[in-house]
């Protein structure tokens, strides 16, 4: 089974049981610590992926670093992974963890791309046309690529619109190429 998958299912498991017991709130602050940990131990998360430490190892370490962060119901879930060997798979399963959160709550992120800082209020105009058309809450990420010429992209998902001039330009050379031959 793809690691994707399996990270998804726990995610998904983690998620489900939130919500039944209420304490959602709870486990999105307490996978935000464990995140963060993550993300600054990049010696943590080889330890957890390596096949060398036995899992018993795992759930001590992880018990040691993030008993005081976190609460017992989460520490039931770690120590769940790391017994099953999965313990590896924890920045995945908390990645989707957050992803399948924002599909619940009808959230979806967007890459936009200029060739300048756009204006507050032409961000919040962009914002909610792009609301609008997908009938969804976003959550940009403004981006400045300063090899456009002008115009901007827009990336939701794997959904990519180019209205940058820089890619206008590039198709209707493509078009005069093609006319002449």
């Amino acid at each position: 089974m793809s690691s994707l998958i399996t990270s998804r299912r726990y995610a998904s498991a983690l998620l489900s049981a939130a919500i039944e017991g209420n304490f959602l709130d709870q486990i999105i602050q307490e996978l935000q610590i464990i995140k963060e940990v993550l993300h600054n131990s990049r010696d943590l998360v080889h330890v957890l992926q390596s096949p060398v430490v036995k899992s018993d190892k795992k759930i001590h370490i992880l018990e040691e670093i993030l008993r005081s962060s976190v609460g017992d119901k989460m520490l039931v879930f770690l120590k769940l992974v790391a017994k099953k060997n999965r313990a590896g798979l924890l920045p995945d399963i908390v990645d989707e963890f957050y992803s399948l959160l924002d599909e619940r709550q009808g959230i979806i992120n967007v890459e936009i791309t200029s060739a300048a800082k756009l204006s507050e209020d032409e961000q919040a105009e962009l914002i909610a046309r792009l609301e609008t058309y997908t009938g969804k809450k976003t959550r940009p990420t403004m981006l400045i690529n300063e090899e456009f010429i002008g115009g901007i992209t827009v990336k939701i998902g794997d959904t990519i619109f180019d209205n940058a001039i820089s890619h206008q330009l590039q198709l209707l050379r493509k078009t005069l190429v093609s006319s002449k031959a």
